[in-house]
Parts: structure tokens; C-alpha cells; sequence
């Protein structure tokens, strides 16, 4: 089978190697020469033969809606677009629109792998009519890992709900990550435990919370075991927002995944106002002790 991919980076660049190795034909188009198979769009679509199906890698937003605004400009009438990257599920009826006026399917599809996929292959969740799964099945079968379908494939509902579920996906993992971590820091703070790398080793047999994020903590902990080569700073890809924003307007309780959102906005405050003020409060009502500011925010003498 032929399919075009757009988009190059970390995960396109592995995705077309995987489905390659599947013995498919892929030609790839990326704005970087030095790793694309085309020099354009139009050329990627010309290369291919119809009806053609092209999967979509770039970065959710503005960049997808615009690729896919100008692949409708150089596919036909019966070709597929299928958007992998992390875009918003709202915005799957809009890319959808746009091609249909065309005659051009869309499948919406939510990617889960990373780094690893190339060789663990990747979780798949996709949306869109079940003909147009069932079409390019044999490029899900090429990606997702070894083993029974179902184990790494799911067609997920209709239009949408392919990046819905990978957006439950990445809320759900806002909250494992910060679990571990928070786990981690107490047995750090703990003068009892004296090996914190090996104790966290351990837990990757024979405990209910091993887990492939688990082993990934111990890999980074085996080249820097106390993680001081790090800033505490983390950003969020948007996905953790969405989840917490469908939860409110689904009325569902999400307070481990909105916690774990909202203390990644605290790693960003190297003062925060909001601590000040309980700071401020508490010395006003009970005389608590605070520190002033120094030639840093934050930092500074202790006051009784």
C-alpha cells in the first residue's frame, strides 16, 4: 500500500520508517530538504497514485488546519487525510468540512508512542466512518505494536473521538507522572531511605504500580539519580487543559488530573503571588513567620 506522510519530525520521521519496514510504500514531505522525499505538497501528491491516502504529522493548531487546507488544493475526489497529530477534537468537524467539499475522506487519529514507537510501535485511536478505517487498516496494522488488534487499535466512535481519547490519554498520564513524582520527592526528603534510585528500581516487579512510565523514571534516574541536572519546570501541550474543560462541561470529577495540571503551572512561578498572599495572611492572623524580599523575589531574611 502507498501512503504519503506529511510532517517529519521525531514521530513522522519513525512512523515512515515503521510503516517501510512493513514493506509499504511511503513517500514523506517535510519542510526540512535535508529528510524529505518531496520538494512541495503538490509534488508528494503527484508521486502518489489514487486513491491516496495521506497522513498528517505536523503540529496541532493552526499548522494542521493550514496543511490540510492546502492538501485539498492538491488531492481529488475519493483520496483520505488522516490527521495523527495532537490536535484539538474540535477541530475535527472543520478539517473534515474543508475536505468533504472536495469528495476527500478524513480520519481523525489520536497517536500515542513517542520516541519508542519506531520500534514498540505506537497506540492507535482513531475516529471517522468505518469504510475509511477499514481502507487504510493496513497502515494502523503497520504502526501499532505487535499483537491482537485490540491491544493497540481501537476505532474509537465517530468524527472526533480518535483525539478525544488521546486527549483522556495524556489527563490520565498528567496524573501517573505526577503521582510518581511526588512519590519520588518524599522518598528524597526521607533521611530513612538512603537509595532512592534502587527503591524505585524495585517497583518494576511484582507491584501494582509498575508501569512503562515507571520504567521510564528509573532510566532517567539511572544517569542522574537525584534529577539535579534539571530545572522543576514543565510545560503542557494543551491536552491537560482540554481534559480538565471537558470535565467541567461533562460535570465529571477529574481532581487528580487537575491537580496534576495545575501543579505544572506552579513550576513555572519562581514566586508565586498567590503564596505570598497565604504568607501575608498568615502572619496577619496568627504572627507566623515570613521572609522578605530580597534582591530576588522571594528570597530574604526571616522576620518573627
Amino acid at each position: 500500500m502507498q501512503l504519503g506522510i506529511v510532517g517529519l519530525g521525531k514521530m513522522g520521521f519513525n512512523m515512515r520508517e515503521r510503516v517501510r519496514r512493513a514493506g509499504h510504500e511511503v513517500v514523506g514531505y517535510d519542510r526540512n530538504p535535508d529528510v524529505s522525499d518531496t520538494t512541495s505538497l503538490a509534488d508528494l501528491a503527484a508521486k502518489l497514485t489514487g486513491p491516496r491516502v495521506v497522513w498528517v504529522m505536523v503540529p496541532a493548531g493552526e499548522i494542521t488546519r493550514n496543511t490540510v487546507a492546502e492538501l485539498s488544493e492538491v488531492l481529488s475526489e475519493g483520496d483520505l487525510v488522516i490527521d495523527g497529530g495532537n490536535s484539538r477534537f474540535t477541530d475535527d468537524a472543520l478539517n473534515a468540512a474543508k475536505l468533504a467539499e472536495k469528495g476527500i475522506g478524513y480520519l481523525d487519529c489520536g497517536v500515542s508512542g513517542g520516541v519508542w514507537g519506531l520500534e514498540n510501535g505506537y497506540g492507535l485511536m482513531v475516529g471517522g466512518d468505518a469504510a475509511d478505517v477499514e481502507r487504510a487498516m493496513p497502515i494502523f496494522d503497520a504502526l501499532r505494536p505487535e499483537g491482537p488488534r485490540e491491544e493497540g487499535f481501537a476505532h474509537a466512535g465517530k468524527l472526533g473521538a480518535g483525539h478525544f481519547a488521546k486527549m483522556v490519554h495524556n489527563g490520565i498520564e498528567y496524573g501517573l507522572m505526577q503521582a510518581y513524582a511526588e512519590g519520588f520527592e518524599l522518598l528524597e526528603a526521607s533521611e530513612l531511605v538512603e537509595n532512592v534510585p534502587a527503591t524505585i528500581k524495585a517497583w518494576q516487579r511484582g507491584t501494582v504500580v509498575r508501569s512503562w512510565l515507571l520504567d521510564l523514571l528509573v532510566n532517567a534516574l539511572e544517569s542522574d539519580p537525584e534529577l539535579d541536572d534539571l530545572r522543576g519546570y514543565v510545560e503542557d501541550s494543551g491536552e491537560g487543559r482540554w481534559t480538565v474543560e471537558e470535565a467541567i462541561n461533562h460535570a465529571v470529577p477529574a481532581p487528580v488530573i487537575s491537580a496534576a495540571l495545575f501543579a505544572r503551572f506552579a513550576s513555572r512561578q519562581s514566586d508565586s503571588p498567590a503564596m505570598r498572599a497565604v504568607a501575608a495572611l498568615r502572619n496577619q492572623f496568627g504572627g507566623h513567620a515570613v521572609q522578605t524580599a530580597g534582591p530576588t523575589s522571594g528570597s530574604g531574611s526571616t522576620q518573627g
